[in-house]
Parts: C-alpha cells; structure tokens; sequence
C-alpha cells in the first residue's frame, strides 16, 4: 500500500516539484496546503502518513503548524526551509519532527529523507504500542495483586493459596484473571 504524503509549501512551484518527485518515487501525494492553517485542517481530516512542511509560510508559520498537529497526532513531520539557521533547528526538536531539509530540494536528497521519516514513525508506533501494553499488563497486575491481598487478609490464607483460589474461580467461570480480580475488590472492599 502506497505511503499518504501531504506537502505543505507557499511557494506551488516547489510545492509541484516535491509532489512530483514523491509520485514518481511511488508514494501518494494525498494533500497539497499553502499555508499552516491548512496544513492543520488537512492534517486532522485526511490523516497523512507524513507531512512534508515548509517553516516559513504565510497566516502560520510550518513550526506552529506542526506543534498544533503533533499535540492531537503522532503523525511524522519532515521540515523543509530555505534556512538552515540554528533557532529553527533548535524550534524544529519536537516529538514529531523527524527530519530538516534545506532547500533546493532535490530527489537525492528528498526521497532517502522520506524513507528514513518512515521508518523512524513506525519505530515510534511500535514503541508506544508496547508501553501501552506494558502499562495494560502493569495495571491487571496491580489489580490481582490487590484481590490476592484481599483474600489472604480476609480468609487469612497464604499468600499462595490466595492465588490458586483466583486461578480456580478464572478457570470455573472462563473470565479472566483481571474480572475475578475486579469482582473480588468490589465484593469485599466496599
């Protein structure tokens, strides 16, 4: 499946050229904005799987934009900006900026730009997939952990034996460890 790019530049002639080349490359050019504003709206409504932005541009600037889009998105934004001067090097250090381009751009340089953004979003993706997970399996923890405690401190059992009587009532009633855990806290610690 092709990549869903959106190209955000003032200028629509390198607007044209950076969605050329990206089409000729193989990926989708899904948006073309002139300005941040638009960069924002397109942003949130067709969800790119980048976003190629341009610093300087009229009514928001690319760094505005770009802050706006990656408080609400984790999509990956590729800078692009005829300056390479070291205050928007340093504004551009934020979660979602995954590359700075210095124009002219050229295929050479664009489209190994594009790729390596990429990869480095789904890198992030799968990173924050799996601390969501451990944070999931962190939390069911806790809460056997705290029906375990429950148990041994109301039936005066060991801590072993409280376990095993969870583990039966799961298996009896097919329901997870966690539900028993749930039905356990609201049963006797209310």
């Amino acid at each position: 499946m092709k990549k869903r790019i959106m190209v955000v530049e003032d200028e629509s002639i390198v607007r044209l050229d950076v969605a050329m080349m990206l089409e000729d490359a193989g990926y989708e050019v899904v948006a073309q904005a002139g300005d941040g504003e638009k960069a924002v709206e397109q942003a949130f409504s067709l969800e790119p799987d980048l976003i190629i932005m341009d610093i300087k541009m009229p009514k928001m600037n690319g760094l505005k934009a770009s802050e706006i889009i990656s408080k609400k998105t984790n999509t990956p934004i590729l800078l692009l900006t005829a300056y390479s001067q070291r205050e928007y090097v340093d504004k551009a250090k934020q979660a979602n900026i995954m590359g700075y381009l210095v124009k002219p751009i050229n295929e050479a340089s664009l489209i190994p730009a594009v790729e390596i953004a990429l990869r480095q979003a789904e890198n992030a993706k799968a990173y924050r997939e799996q601390v969501e997970t451990m944070n999931k399996q962190l939390l069911e923890r806790k809460i056997v952990e705290k029906a375990k405690g429950i148990l041994m401190q109301k039936f005066e059992l060991p801590e072993d034996d409280a376990f095993k009587k969870m583990r039966k009532i799961s298996m009896n009633k097919q329901i997870t460890m966690e539900k028993v855990a749930k039905q356990i806290i609201l049963k006797y610690n209310a």
